[in-house]
C-alpha cells in the first residue's frame, strides 16, 4: 500500500474513496470533496466500522483458531486451524487499520481541531487500530505513514510503536477530560459520552502496558479504567433480523454466509475448561460454569442454531470492563501484594455471579456460581493450588486463566499467551497445538500481502508466524 492521501469513508452503507489526482496542474473541480467538505462525524462513523471488522473479524477468529479457543472442521479454517496461512489472509485487516481508519481519523483532527470531544475519540480510535497492529504483527509503519512526500513508509519497532500509541493515548485524556458529552449517533460505541471514552482510553494504556510487561504503570492506568459493564466499548449490531446480510455479529454472518460447517468451538481447550465434565475443568465447590459453557458454545453447522455468543445481535466486546478487572487484578498481584490482586479478581467474580457476567437472556436462566475465594484457597494444597506452588503465583495462574475464557473472542488470550511463554510458562494456560508434529505455537500474524508487494521499505517477505516479535522476546 502506498500511504498517500487516500480516503475511506464508510456513511450509511456507502463508500465515498478522494485519491490524489494522478495528473498535475489539472484544473480543479468544483464539485470534488474535500476533507473540509465532509461532516466529521462521518468520519468518525467509517473509522468506526472499520475497526469493528479489524478488531472482531477475520484474523481475531484465526487468533482463536491458534489459542485454543475455536476449531477450523473444514476448508480455509481447517488449513489455518494447521498453522498453514497465506499472507493475502491479512490484506483485509491491514487496509482497514492503514486505509480505513488511520486517516479519517486524522482527518477528524484536520477539520474540527477545536472539537474536544471528537479529538479526543479519534486519538483513542487510533491508538486502538495501531497498538493492535503492533500487537499482531509486530514492526510496523506508523512514524511515516500518510505522509504524501513519502511513497514507502519504513517499518518502525514494534516497541516504539507501542510507546507512541501510550503517548497518544496519554495526548487524548486532557482532550476527553475538557470534552463535555453530547449525543453523537455516528459514535455507534459510546454515543458521544466523554466519560466512556475517557475510560476506554485508560483501559487501553494499560492493555498496552500489560503487553510492555510495564505492570506497575498498567495497574495505574487500570485504576482509572472501565469503570463498569455498561462503560464497555462493544461493537453492538442493529441490522434487520428479516435480512441474512448488514448490520450482524461477525462471526454470525461467517455462518450464514460461505463458512457454514468451517469453524466453531467444538471440543477446544477453552470448552474443556468450561465442561464440568472433562479432565480439565476449572469448575470447582466456589465455580459452577454451565451457563458460560452454552453461552459460549458455537454451533458450525448453522448460524440459525447460535443463540449465545455469536448470535446475530450480540455485541461484540472490544475493550470491556472484564479485561480492565482482569488487569487490575494481575498487575496489581504482581506490583502490590496478593490481597490487592486477590481483592480484583474477587470483584470480577462478584459481578459475574449476580449477573452472569457476559451471558444473555438466553441463558441467563442455566446455572452459574462465582463465589468469592479466600488466601486460604491459593495456599499450598487449596483449591487452587493443588501443585503446592507459591501462593502468588497460584493466584496469578487462576487470574491467566480467567483473562483466557472471559477474553473469548478478543485479542486477550493470544496476546497473554505469547506474553507470558518465555518468563511465566508456569502460570499461563497450557494450550494444546492444533497438530501432533507441530513444536512451537503461531507468535504473530503474517504481514498483508498488497503491502509486502508495494512498499519498497517492507521486509520484502514476511518471517513467518512463529517468529518472536520483540516484546515477547
Amino acid at each position: 500500500m502506498k500511504f498517500k492521501i487516500i480516503s475511506f469513508l464508510l456513511v450509511i452503507g456507502m463508500i465515498f474513496a478522494s485519491c490524489e489526482s494522478l495528473v498535475d496542474d489539472i484544473n480543479p473541480n468544483p464539485n470534488e470533496l474535500t476533507p473540509e467538505d465532509v461532516n466529521p462525524e462521518f468520519f468518525l462513523n467509517g473509522a468506526q466500522l472499520a475497526n469493528t471488522v479489524a478488531q472482531g473479524g477475520h484474523l481475531n477468529r484465526i487468533a482463536g483458531l491458534w489459542s485454543g479457543q475455536l476449531i477450523g472442521f473444514t476448508s480455509l479454517y481447517s488449513n489455518i486451524y494447521g498453522y498453514s496461512i497465506s499472507s493475502a489472509e491479512s490484506d483485509g485487516v491491514w487496509n482497514r487499520i492503514y486505509v480505513g481508519i488511520i486517516p479519517q481519523v486524522r482527518n477528524i483532527r484536520e477539520v474540527a481541531p477545536n472539537d474536544q470531544l471528537l479529538v479526543g475519540i479519534s486519538k483513542v480510535m487510533e491508538a486502538h487500530a495501531i497498538g493492535t497492529a503492533a500487537s499482531i504483527f509486530g514492526d510496523v509503519p506508523y512514524s511515516q505513514i500518510n505522509d504524501p512526500d513519502i511513497d514507502d513508509p519504513v517499518f518502525d519497532d514494534q516497541i516504539s510503536v507501542f510507546n507512541a500509541v501510550i503517548a497518544l493515548l496519554d495526548d487524548a485524556l486532557p482532550d476527553l477530560q475538557a470534552a463535555p458529552s453530547r449525543s453523537l449517533d455516528f459514535d455507534i460505541y459510546h454515543g458521544g459520552d466523554a466519560t466512556k471514552w475517557l475510560e476506554t482510553a485508560n483501559t487501553l494504556r494499560a492493555r498496552y502496558y500489560l503487553q510492555l510487561k510495564d505492570y506497575a504503570n498498567a495497574y495505574a492506568a487500570a485504576q482509572s479504567g472501565i469503570s463498569s459493564a455498561a462503560n464497555s466499548l462493544l461493537y453492538t449490531p442493529r441490522g434487520d433480523a428479516s435480512q441474512a446480510e448488514g448490520d450482524k455479529n461477525l462471526f454470525w454472518m461467517i455462518l450464514a454466509g460461505s463458512r457454514t460447517g468451517d469453524i466453531g468451538t467444538g471440543n477446544s481447550h477453552l470448552m474443556q475448561l468450561l465442561d464440568a465434565g472433562s479432565g480439565i475443568s476449572r469448575n470447582n465447590a466456589k465455580t459452577d460454569e454451565t451457563a458460560r459453557f452454552n453461552y459460549y458454545t458455537i454451533d458450525e453447522g448453522s448460524a440459525t442454531g447460535n443463540l449465545g455468543v455469536i448470535e446475530q445481535f450480540e455485541p461484540q466486546p472490544l475493550i470491556s470492563y472484564e479485561e480492565n478487572l482482569l488487569i487490575l487484578a494481575e498487575a496489581g498481584a504482581r506490583t502490590v501484594d496478593f490481597a490487592t490482586g486477590l481483592g480484583h479478581l474477587n470483584s470480577l467474580r462478584q459481578y459475574m455471579n449476580s449477573t452472569g457476567g457476559r451471558i444473555n437472556a438466553t441463558f441467563a436462566g442455566d446455572p452459574f456460581t462465582y463465589a468469592d475465594y479466600v488466601a486460604a484457597d491459593f495456599q499450598a494444597g487449596g483449591m487452587e493450588n493443588a501443585d503446592n506452588i507459591d501462593q502468588t503465583r497460584a493466584l496469578l495462574r487462576e487470574i491467566v486463566e480467567e483473562r483466557y475464557v472471559s477474553g473469548f473472542l478478543t485479542w486477550m488470550p493470544f496476546n497473554d499467551a505469547r506474553r507470558l511463554r518465555k518468563d511465566d510458562s508456569d502460570i499461563s494456560v497450557a494450550i494444546p497445538f492444533n497438530t501432533a508434529s507441530q513444536t512451537q505455537h503461531p507468535e504473530r500474524m503474517p504481514y498483508g500481502e498488497d503491502e509486502l508487494f508495494a512498499n519498497g521499505n517492507g521486509p520484502g517477505s514476511d518471517p513467518g508466524i512463529f517468529q518472536v516479535t520483540k516484546v515477547n522476546q
